[in-house]
């Protein structure tokens, strides 16, 4: 069974970037976003920025938009995934990664179930 996660994160104590990726999908009316805190669940990032868009189309403006927004302050990604069909885009920032998912998409993998026990902040 997953344990209710009751921690909160303080969105002013985010590192900068990963609040500016949330930023960013937020004017970009990203849907339902949430970061995940994973310092003391995992050794591969830190933190996983969630969201989804309403079409493959939103998908990519809204990892576009992540994306300049995050490069005007010199930052770039490592890699991104999934861009052609939109269900699912990853953009990994190392520290960091965002998705992007499609509500179905997003429903089925539940990332925040499967990370249920990472204190999290909504946007």
């Amino acid at each position: 069974m997953i344990k209710e996660n009751t921690a909160k994160l303080n969105k002013r104590t985010l590192p900068a970037e990963v609040r500016l990726a949330a930023k960013s999908a937020q004017d970009r009316q990203g849907e339902d976003i949430l970061v995940l805190d994973l310092r003391e669940l995992s050794a591969f990032t830190d933190f996983f920025v969630v969201m989804n868009g309403n079409s493959s189309r939103q998908n990519q403006s809204l990892m576009e938009g992540i994306e300049e927004d995050l490069k005007r302050k010199g930052l770039r990604p490592l890699g991104v995934e999934g861009r052609e069909n939109a269900e699912w885009i990853l953009m990994d920032y190392g520290y960091f990664l965002v998705h992007i998912f499609s509500l179905e998409s997003r429903k089925h993998y539940s990332l925040e179930k499967l990370w249920g026990d990472a204190p999290s902040a909504r946007y």
